[in-house]
């Protein structure tokens, strides 16, 4: 069964740093697609990082260039580094596993870790 386990969330001023990460289990995750979403009080989850299993990343326009997701495949774990954070960056972020690198649906998601930024 595979299981997604967020680390790191906390409150954190406007113009911080913060570093979230994810452990994987119950799965092969050198071969594991895998990638960052957020949801925001009242409105839709939304994709914000990918990494491919060869390390390929890809970002959406509001994270880009203050986020960096990495991986570390020999301890399971994704990471999602944050910079430059803003009080709009505030939501629940949630690890992901994707069907494949060439795919974007989700197969598998983490609890969420709450992300709050004070302005």
């Amino acid at each position: 069964q595979v299981r997604l386990v967020e680390y790191g969330g906390r409150m954190v001023q406007s113009g911080g740093s913060l570093r979230l990460s994810c452990v994987v289990s119950g799965t092969d995750f050198s071969s594991a697609a895998m990638g960052w979403s957020r949801q925001a009080p009242g409105q839709q989850r939304e994709s914000i990082a990918q990494i491919s299993s060869g390390g390929m990343t890809m970002y959406a326009d509001s994270v880009k260039g203050r986020f960096t997701v990495s991986r570390n495949n020999a301890m399971y774990t994704v990471y999602l580094q944050m910079t430059s954070l803003k009080p709009e960056d505030t939501a629940v972020y949630y690890c992901t596993l994707r069907e494949s690198d060439s795919s974007n649906r989700v197969v598998s998601w983490g609890q969420g870790t709450q992300v709050t930024v004070s302005s």
